[in-house]
Parts: C-alpha cells; structure tokens; sequence
C-alpha cells in the first residue's frame, strides 16, 4: 500500500463523509464499502471510548450520547496522530470550548482541562516530594531569593467557574447537590507518590505555584499572589505546597 493510500485510508477511517479509498478490495467481493464502514466504525468506538474513560466527569456531565457526538466530531477533526493513546485528547478542552453544541455548559472545558491534567499527572515521572523540614535548616534572611524544582507531575488549573466542586461532584468525589457559590476555583494537580491528587487552592494560591513552578524565588512570587488578592497568606500557602508534594527540590 503506498503512502498516498495510506493517508487517504486513514482519513477515510475516521471521517464517514469519506469514501472508501480508491484500490482495496475485500476477499469476497470487489467493492469493500461494507467491510470498511465495520472497520471504520469499530475505530470510532474504541477511540471515543478512550476519550470517555479519560474525561468521565465530563461524560457524565452531558450524558453518553452527547458525549458520544462530541467525542467523534473531535476524532473526524483531530485524528490521532500516534498509535498510543495515552495524551490523545490533549487538545479536547480546546475543541469543547468552540463547540457550538456545547455551548451552553461554559465550565465544561475547564473540567475537561482539570481532567487533562489528572491523566498527565498519571503518566508523569516518578520523584520524591521536597521534604518540608529542609526548610526549617535555612536562614530566615535567606527564604526570599529560595526557588523550588516543581514536581514532574504538578501543574495549575485555573478557573472562573467551580470547576474543582462540579469534577468532584461528577466523579464521586463529593455528593451531588446545588452550587449556590459560582466563584471562580483554582487547583493544584499533582501526584506526589502514586495516586492524583487534586486540591483546591485559595484565593492567590494559583498565581504564587504558577510564579514558583516558573522559576520565580519565594519572593517574587509571594509579590506575585499579593498582586492578586491583599489578603494572600504566604506560610498557609507554602505549608499547602509542600505538604501536597508540589516540590522536589529548593535552590
């Protein structure tokens, strides 16, 4: 099979406006249409069953079926371009955020991202988390100019929903009931050892880990926060980081 033919059989796999490509034949009979609509139809299951297991909050959010919809308008779009699909998906949340249909549900790509970051987190390099007791060794005059070496795994979703509350509530995590509160949340992904963790930061916590994880010193970053909200509390904040294994190291 050239590779002009491979190209057109890939895109015919997994767009169904597509005609069979020019040049196969099946065993008993010389028109394939049939056999390959199976096969094309078999890769659209598996792959928008792989997208499902990977954002379930948001599957359960808008039902199996919209769902379903959702996930193979994105495959006909985005096909994959590798055969692990471990970060196929990545750009989901993107894709949602511009989905006319979805429209309607402005938190639903937040939650997708919040779900993205929990399957890089999954995959990320193992590493030990900084321990805390390092710190109480160095000068007090000398913590401002400190900066941390982020954890393989941590990363920052910010939101301008309560996008922490409705995962939580959509994956098991909290009960399910009214959101009266519809502030904005933040979180922290992050897996110290071996499972994911996600916690929800306080108002400046998300701008002091993002100007860490950037490479900024304590200082910098606590000037950061403060630019943010006046009531950021550095120890509480800190304590928070180091306690969910956000660090693995201090310069």
């Amino acid at each position: 099979m050239s590779l002009s033919t491979q190209t057109e059989f890939a895109a015919a796999l997994v767009d169904p406006d597509r005609s069979v490509p020019e040049g196969l034949a099946a065993w008993n009979g010389p028109r394939p249409e049939r056999r390959f609509g199976v096969y094309r139809n078999n890769v659209a299951i598996g792959l928008i069953g792989a997208l499902a297991s990977r954002f379930p909050a948001a599957e359960k959010i808008v039902g199996e079926e919209f769902f379903a919809a959702m996930a193979h308008e994105f495959i006909r779009q985005h096909p994959p371009r590798s055969p692990l699909l471990l970060a196929y998906g990545d750009g989901f949340a993107d894709f949602v955020a511009i989905f006319e249909p979805a429209r309607e549900i402005p938190y639903l790509p937040d939650v997708i991202r919040l779900e993205t970051a929990r399957g890089r987190a999954y995959h990320a390099t193992d590493s030990t988390p900084l321990d805390a007791a390092l710190l109480a060794t160095i000068e007090p005059e000398g913590l401002a100019g400190l900066s941390f070496v982020a954890h393989p795994s941590a990363s920052i979703i910010r939101s301008a929903f309560p996008a922490v509350t409705i995962w939580a509530m959509n994956v098991g995590e909290i009960e399910l009931a009214d959101i009266e509160d519809w502030t904005g949340e933040d979180a922290l992904v992050v897996r110290p050892r071996m499972t994911v963790e996600v916690h929800r930061l306080p108002v400046g916590g998300a701008a002091f880990l993002e100007a860490l994880i950037a490479g900024a010193d304590l200082g910098s970053a606590f000037e950061t926060a403060l630019a943010e909200t006046s009531d950021f509390d550095l120890s509480a904040n800190l304590a928070g980081a180091l306690a969910a294994g956000a660090f693995t190291a201090v310069r």
